[in-house]
């Protein structure tokens, strides 16, 4: 039984081999997500768990009706779409056209690596919260330290994609375009920076991943919307409705985003995995 488990799928036309772990997983996906929704409503409409602590999907989204007409805390769905959504694409953003060229040079120049390294290195395993009170004491509880909080988040991952990036060119391109006759800022933005540019994605993916995550962190500063600040205001009431309503459509709007880059990514990299 195990062998046949483990047993490798016929070769796609023209390889060899068939690689560990291809094919399109699609469906499974599909499948696992209509066994936990039908697992909800099983779990939900046999009372086998109180609903303060899990309330049924139709519980959920009635709520959700609610915050789109009439509004929680004390504005509609798409006022704490809108707020939450302006501060981590803001901080995407400013992260992307800070982190990625740090990186870059991080990869090129001993000098950046020097400087930069032990900085990321330092803060990027800390949680937000550690340095939330710094933040707030340092500019304060306007809307910039919300989106400077998410910055930070976002940057390192960013910025250590790419000099993981910058650091996988094989030297054998780079001595090619050499010889070639290229000079080094050539070498940079047409060797490195395009085979950079596959691991670039993937730490804007964990970016967009990280910022998201600390949005609800970021929103516990004075805020008056924000999907976070609806989320942390219902858990304040026992409101477990409006909190799994609040996880879900961040949890949309995240996936969206990693769709979107994927999207761009095959779109922008269609040699990715073929060299």
């Amino acid at each position: 039984m195990f062998n046949k488990v483990m047993a490798r799928k016929p070769a796609m036309p023209g390889k060899v081999y068939g690689a560990p772990g291809a094919g399109y997983s699609g469906f499974i996906s599909m499948m696992t997500a209509i066994v936990l929704i039908a697992l909800w409503f099983l779990i939900t409409g046999m009372g086998w768990i109180k609903p303060i602590f899990l309330p049924s999907p139709f519980a959920v989204y009635d709520k959700f009706v609610e915050a789109l007409t009439i509004g929680v805390a004390n504005s509609t769905l798409a006022q704490h779409t809108a707020a939450s959504l302006g501060r981590v694409m803001g901080a995407f953003l400013l992260a992307l056209i800070t982190a990625v060229p740090v990186g870059i040079l991080m990869g090129v120049n001993r000098v950046m690596r020097g400087l930069f390294d032990p900085i990321i290195e330092f803060y990027r395993p800390l949680p937000p919260l550690a340095y939330l009170p710094l933040v707030i004491i340092w500019f304060g509880i306007g809307e910039f330290p919300k989106v400077f909080l998410i910055f930070l988040a976002i940057f390192a991952p960013m910025a250590i994609a790419a000099r993981a990036g910058v650091r996988s060119v094989s030297m054998e391109q780079i001595h090619a375009a050499y010889a070639m006759g290229a000079s080094r800022s050539q070498i940079i933005t047409h060797v490195i920076l395009k085979a950079a540019l596959p691991e670039i994605f993937t730490g804007m993916r964990i970016g967009i991943g990280v910022g998201w995550t600390t949005l609800v962190a970021a929103e516990m500063v004075a805020s008056a919307r924000g999907l976070g600040f609806m989320v942390l205001n219902a858990a304040q009431y026992l409101a477990s409705d409006t909190v799994i309503m609040g996880i879900l459509v961040i949890g949309f709007f995240a996936l969206l985003f990693d769709m979107l880059l994927r999207y761009l990514e095959r779109m922008l990299i269609p040699w990715k995995g073929k060299v």
